[in-house]
């Protein structure tokens, strides 16, 4: 790692203490780590608020503002405390790779939700990844790096956010193509408001694969607007 990656500060949209929304870990108490900026635009976009403004700080600042949960390096991974490093686009800021690697070395169980428009290779090894690959829906798939698929370890997610059952088709028929289905946990998002929950399991028993159907628990708890949780 370069030292400007461990030396820059990094611009931080908002720092706050929820439940982890989405994924693996779904449902269990979290940090969220949310920086400014992405180069993407995708239509269906939930955190558009998060492409500008924000707050500099450095390392020591951000974990400062982090609860005060004391890490404890006697405790098994899954008992540490989580923290999740999203965005925006996270990795578009050379030093989150820095800033994961110094929460790491904190004790704390580090996830990062990253689009798979960014390269992921420099991303800590003990880091979760969860890798969200833009379907045609979203206007943006066009920049998908597949490169990444390398860089993932088999403990990792691959996420897709479906607008629509072409969406949907397209995704099932990469995560065919490239063997994702088991190399990986590949998990299927309906986009809010385009795609209902029912209609997204229906497809998904229909297809008969080692894939996981994906809520967004936060919306339904608080509501889809709700910012901060």
């Amino acid at each position: 790692m370069t030292k400007d990656q461990t030396n820059q500060p990094l611009i931080v949209h908002e720092i706050y203490r929820s439940l982890q929304g989405e994924g693996m870990h779904a449902g269990i108490p979290c940090s969220f780590i949310r920086l400014t900026g992405c180069p993407l635009r995708c239509k269906w976009c939930d955190s558009a608020h998060a492409f500008a403004g924000g707050e500099q700080m450095d390392f020591a600042q951000i974990q400062k503002s982090l609860p005060k949960i004391e890490p404890n390096h006697n405790q098994t991974e899954e008992s540490r405390p989580l923290v999740l490093v999203t965005g925006g686009e996270p990795l578009a800021q050379p030093a989150a790779f820095g800033l994961m690697q110094n929460l790491v070395d904190a004790g704390y169980k580090v996830l990062l939700e990253t689009s798979g428009s960014e390269p992921i290779e420099k991303v800590p090894e003990p880091v979760h990844i969860l890798l969200d690959l833009k379907c045609p829906d979203s206007k943006m798939s066009k920049h998908n790096l597949y490169e990444n698929l390398e860089h993932l370890k088999k403990s990792d997610e691959i996420k897709f956010v479906v607008a629509s059952k072409s969406d949907f088709d397209w995704a099932h028929a990469l995560s065919t193509e490239r063997g994702l289905y088991r190399k990986y946990h590949v998990l299927f998002s309906p986009a809010w408001g385009h795609v209902k929950e029912k209609d997204l399991s229906e497809w998904l028993l229909a297809i008969n694969v080692p894939a996981r159907l994906n809520l967004q628990q936060h919306k339904y708890i608080w509501g889809p607007r709700k910012k901060g949780v």
